[in-house]
């Protein structure tokens, strides 16, 4: 039997972060709603992490002060690293 949760979030995959959830760097920036595609996996079940580089559309919509909170840390606002449970397919 096919592990369809485990095809959904494989490498390639186009996901949706779910309502509620926050970035894990900085837990007042929402990012539910934000779409893009699994470009890398770590770690096993059920501990895998994916790699999400997001697409055009959630680039253009983040807010300023995330873009700043990321620049001030070092880190690339274009991907994030989450966790399974935060992310479901996008329709």
């Amino acid at each position: 039997m096919v592990n369809k949760k485990s095809d959904e979030l494989a490498v390639g995959a186009n996901v949706r972060v779910k309502a509620g959830t926050t970035m894990p760097e900085f837990p007042d920036v929402a990012c539910g709603g934000w779409t893009g595609k699994i470009v890398e996996t770590s770690g096993k079940k059920p501990n895998t992490k994916y790699f999400v580089e997001w697409d055009e559309a959630t680039l253009g919509s983040m807010p300023e002060s995330y873009l700043k909170l990321c620049e001030a840390q070092g880190l690339y606002h274009r991907m994030a690293c989450l966790d399974g449970s935060v992310l479901e397919p996008a329709g």
